[in-house]
C-alpha cells in the first residue's frame, strides 16, 4: 500500500510554525555546543601562555625562582624537584648554595639550613647516578680598603637607588648596622652570584612568604635598579604562578604594577 504523501500532507500547514521554531532551536543549540567545545579546547593553551611567559628570563634565572620559593615556605618535596631542575638548567653548585645561604636573611636560619641539607642529599643522589654537576666558582674575598659598614652602605645605595634613612633606623640603629654590614656587605658583597640573580631569589622568597609587601616592593625596585626589566619581572611573576601558586603570584603582580606605575 502506497503511504507516501506530499510535505503538506505529512506536516499540515498549522504545524509549520512549530517545526520551523524547532529547526532554529536545533541549529542554535548545535552552534552553541560547538563554540563551547572550541572554547574548552582553547583554554589550556591560553592558560599556559598566561602562566608560562618566561622567554625573557634565562633557564638559570627561572631555576632560581622555585628553589627560593620552596626553601622559604619549607616545601621539601617540591624543593627536591626544584633543585634537580635547577642543576639541569645549568645552575652551578656554588650558585645554588649562594641562593640557599642568602635566604636565611629573609626566611630565617631553619629554612636555609634545611634547604642546604636537601641540596646535599640531591647532590649525593646525582653523584651515585654518575651525574657530574658543575661546581662553579666559590666567592672571592670582599673588596679591600673598605669597612664592612662602608661597603654595605655602598651596595645598599646602588640597589635602592639612594641612601637609606628613616625613623625606623633612628629608632633601632642596630638593624641599620646589621643590614649594611651583614646583608649588603657579607652577602650581597659576595661575587659568586650576580645581583640580578640575588634579587630574583629575594623576590621569589618574599612573594612566597606573604605579608611582606613593603619589602617585596623595595626589592622589585632593586631588581629594576640592577638591570632587570619590567617584562622580566612580570615573567618572574608568571613563572611563580606556574610553579608555586596563583595566590602568591596575584599578590606579587599587584605589587609590581604599583612599582612600575610609580617609576
Amino acid at each position: 500500500m502506497h503511504t507516501q504523501g506530499t510535505i503538506a500532507q505529512v506536516f499540515p500547514m498549522a504545524a509549520w510554525p512549530r517545526i520551523w521554531a524547532g529547526c532554529v532551536l536545533t541549529v542554535f543549540t548545535l552552534t552553541a555546543l560547538t563554540l563551547a567545545a572550541l572554547t574548552l579546547t582553547a583554554r589550556p593553551a591560553l592558560a599556559e601562555s598566561n602562566t608560562m611567559n618566561t622567554s625573557t628570563l634565562t633557564a638559570k634565572q627561572r631555576g632560581i625562582v622555585p628553589i627560593a620559593a620552596f626553601t622559604a615556605i619549607g616545601d621539601m618535596a617540591k624543593l627536591d624537584t626544584a633543585l634537580r631542575e635547577g642543576l639541569d638548567a645549568g645552575l652551578t653548585v656554588s650558585e645554588i648554595k649562594e641562593v640557599l645561604v642568602q635566604l636565611y636573611a629573609y626566611a630565617g636560619f631553619p629554612r636555609s639550613l634545611n634547604g642546604l641539607s636537601a641540596f646535599m642529599t640531591v647532590l649525593g643522589d646525582r653523584q651515585q647516578k654518575g651525574i657530574k654537576d658543575d661546581p662553579g666558582n666559590e666567592s672571592g674575598p670582599l673588596p679591600a680598603g673598605k669597612s664592612r659598614l662602608e661597603l654595605g652602605a655602598q651596595v645598599q645605595t646602588k640597589l635602592v637607588g639612594a641612601p637609606v634613612k628613616g625613623p625606623l633606623f633612628d629608632f633601632a640603629p642596630a638593624i641599620d648596622q646589621f643590614l649594611k654590614e651583614h646583608l649588603f656587605a657579607d652577602i650581597f658583597g659576595r661575587d659568586a652570584l650576580d645581583w640580578q640573580s640575588r634579587e630574583i631569589a629575594t623576590i621569589a622568597t618574599l612573594a612566597s612568604l606573604g605579608g611582606v609587601n613593603s619589602q617585596l616592593r623595595s626589592h622589585f625596585n632593586a631588581g629594576l635598579n640592577v638591570g632587570l626589566t619590567g617584562v622580566q619581572l612580570q615573567a618572574l611573576v608568571d613563572f611563580l604562578a606556574a610553579k608555586v601558586g596563583k595566590k602568591e603570584a596575584e599578590n606579587a603582580a599587584e605589587v609590581l604594577r604599583g612599582v612600575l606605575g610609580s617609576r
